[in-house]
């Protein structure tokens, strides 16, 4: 199956493996909540049903600080919808003071270490052009 569109998830690529893993999940929940990329729910061969996974492949990525703030720079200029995690949030308790973490930085300030992008392939593509995938 092919798809039009494409989802990217890039992490700090000196993140600590729990936070890598925490900014993949927490970053990837925002495309799986407000995009058309979920499937259908699963059943197992006893009949047991589990909640349904996003339909289309994620490609994970690793950056430096730099070329994250580079991609960001970038899905700003393009059709790309995205989800950021800064290095704030890591030292929140709850959802409302993450949005108050973020929304105390200008755009061209924030720490990054993680984004979830979801766009046409293309563009998709244009903006990740050069950067691994996360090893």
């Amino acid at each position: 199956m092919k798809f039009d569109t494409k989802i990217a998830i890039v992490v700090r690529d000196d993140l600590e493996t729990w936070q890598a893993l925490n900014v993949t999940a927490f970053t990837i929940s925002g495309i799986a909540g407000t995009q058309d990329v979920m499937g259908k729910a699963y059943e197992d061969g006893s009949g047991q049903t589990y909640l349904p996974m996003i339909k289309q492949p994620i490609m994970v990525f690793c950056a430096d600080g730099s070329t994250l703030q580079a991609i960001h720079e970038k899905a700003l200029r393009k059709d790309i919808r995205f989800t950021v995690y800064t290095e704030e949030l890591f030292a929140t308790p709850n959802d409302e003071e993450n949005r108050a973490a973020v929304k105390a930085v200008p755009t061209e300030a924030l720490n990054l270490v993680g984004m979830a992008l979801y766009g046409k392939k293309k563009a998709i593509d244009t903006v990740m052009k050069g950067v691994p995938l996360h090893r």
